[in-house]
């Protein structure tokens, strides 16, 4: 569903009555997100970021038909904001919250996957398809349609890189914050066959950091599915040490697993370019994307 979304794509976002509710929904709404309502337990708003607030999803869904949600729940409360989205039908959800619970992450993959939706997050800035549509908080002026593929743990450092792309002419053809917690919905591996079928992308950056085996899964999945377009990688974290948690709670590393030595082997090993730097990487999709330049 990931590659199909666009600007007629129908969007509520949950707790929109909140200060970072009624923020969001607005710069999405700015940016030409289809927001068509949003929900809210507080009875004395019916209206905020200028569409209508729904006591629930289904009378969300029921009355606009949307099809896609970003639940701004803290982390105690997205596994009920998710529950409440599944129960109405919605296909695909965006939880930007950070630590969500172990035990309710695991709940929240084992619902989705049964209710046969898609859930990005938790910890994660949102998704876009720039030119298109943006789900969740990355910043406007990062996103600039063009010809890469981005898939991150890191908010901020893939703002750096979305932002130098799009000064370089290139800018992006999805991108998806993966987010930092543990346990989530989409991993890295799991956007590979998205972004092999997205006929506007030609090539795909990964940020990744220490912590966790996710890119290492990735290079083996990448050589699995026939490493069909270039993969571009930057790892975060050099200086973390064993067994401390280096912001996000999925950054952790024990022994061999998850250092910047183990991605980067293997990465490599699989045929993806691995960078030291950011001016390496976009200097690298500077070269070899530059007939893609707009």
């Amino acid at each position: 569903m990931i590659g199909t979304l666009s600007r007629e794509t129908k969007v509520i976002v949950q707790g929109i009555t909140g200060r970072m509710g009624r923020t969001h929904a607005a710069l999405m709404r700015a940016y030409g997100t289809n927001i068509v309502g949003g929900t809210s337990t507080r009875t004395d708003m019916t209206e905020a970021a200028g569409v209508r607030v729904f006591p629930d999803c289904a009378a969300a869904v029921a009355a606009t038909g949307a099809i896609a949600t970003v639940a701004m729940a803290p982390p105690a409360e997205t596994l009920t904001a998710v529950r409440e989205a599944l129960d109405a039908g919605i296909k695909l959800i965006v939880a930007v919250a950070e630590g969500i619970p172990l035990h309710d992450a695991i709940t929240i993959g084992r619902a989705v996957q049964a209710a046969g939706a898609t859930w990005i997050g938790g910890s994660t800035p949102g998704m876009a398809i720039p030119g298109e549509i943006k789900l969740g908080f990355l910043p406007d002026v990062c996103l600039r349609p063009g010809p890469l593929a981005i898939m991150s743990k890191s908010g901020t450092l893939s703002y750096e890189v979305g932002y130098r792309l799009a000064h370089e002419g290139l800018g992006q053809s999805l991108w998806i914050g993966v987010g930092g917690d543990p346990v989530k919905g989409v991993r890295f591996a799991d956007l590979l066959p998205v972004f092999f079928a997205d006929k506007r992308s030609a090539g795909i950056v990964l940020v990744g950091e220490v912590g966790g085996t996710e890119e290492e899964d990735c290079a083996d999945a990448y050589v699995s599915l026939g490493a069909r377009k270039p993969l571009y990688a930057l790892i975060a974290g050099r200086a973390a040490k064993e067994g401390v948690s280096m912001g996000h709670a999925g950054a952790l590393v024990f022994g061999e697993a998850g250092t910047i030595g183990s991605k980067t082997e293997r990465l490599r090993g699989a045929g993806a370019l691995v960078f030291d730097t950011v001016d390496g990487l976009i200097a690298a999709c500077a070269r070899d994307f530059a007939h893609l330049r707009t």
